[in-house]
């Protein structure tokens, strides 16, 4: 009984993060969907790997396989974690504090999220281009890390709306157990990456450690700048972090 409620609410998971079609039969449970955000992020990255090493296969040329891996990003997210940086970038923008959740909530894109858009797909695509070896492998520690720090912010800040998409991600949260799986989960590929590369292990520990600083400081960035989190803030950090990250990866580590 409690696999089968793990996979329900794994599904679940997968149905809400992802545009993953789901069978009807299945009973989806979104409880506590947060907890997976994590290995969510690893399959949705180990599935972009995949593709890339297929296009790499076929010899595409690095930028345009970069730029259908940013594409296919968005697409299999249904946009989820984007149009959440492009609602934060809006409220940023406001110098009102006590309105920024009201312009959050308007179904208009303001002209600061649509440029945050544009400078996060194009930060994406640039260094992933700038990424030309174990790209198999970045793309799903990437997306891992990004998805541990939304579970980070859900847990530690407080949710600022009554209601809202993400107001339940917060009351399931089992704190520190879902944190730590999170981190088990992203630190288990990695573990799987130093096994095979024992050569590069300093590398990945130093990267692996940076990662999870940017996913941290992110989280706890739009925290101070709106004194909590909404659903959109969390789509901010994941997107946030997933470009910082991915510039990470493309400095040489000595």
């Amino acid at each position: 009984m409690l696999l089968l409620n793990n996979l329900n609410s794994l599904l679940a998971a997968l149905a809400f993060y992802t545009c993953c079609p789901i069978p009807t039969n299945f009973q989806l449970d979104f409880a506590r969907i947060a907890r997976w955000a994590p290995a969510i992020g690893l399959l949705l990255g180990g599935g972009l790997g995949l593709v890339d090493l297929g296009l790499d296969w076929l010899q595409m040329p690095i930028l345009t396989r970069s730029g259908i891996i940013v594409v296919l990003w968005i697409w299999w997210t249904g946009g989820l974690h984007l149009d959440g940086a492009m609602d934060a970038a809006d409220g940023l923008a406001v110098q009102d504090p006590a309105r920024r959740l009201t312009v959050m909530t308007d179904s208009v894109t303001g002209a600061f999220g649509a440029m945050v858009a544009v400078v996060i797909i194009l930060l994406k695509t640039c260094a992933l281009t700038a990424i030309t070896r174990d790209r198999a492998w970045i793309l799903p520690l990437v997306a891992g890390w990004s998805r541990w720090g939304q579970v980070l912010a859900i847990a530690l800040y407080p949710y600022l709306k009554a209601q809202g998409k993400g107001a339940f991600h917060r009351q399931g949260l089992r704190i520190p157990q879902d944190i730590l799986l999170g981190l088990a989960f992203v630190l288990a590929v990695t573990g799987c990456q130093i096994y095979l590369q024992p050569a590069n292990w300093s590398i990945i520990c130093i990267r692996s450690i940076a990662s999870c600083g940017i996913a941290a400081l992110t989280g706890y960035y739009f925290h101070r700048r709106f004194g909590g989190h909404t659903g959109d803030t969390y789509g901010a950090v994941v997107e946030w972090t997933e470009a910082f990250t991915l510039c990470l990866w493309t400095i040489p580590v000595t």
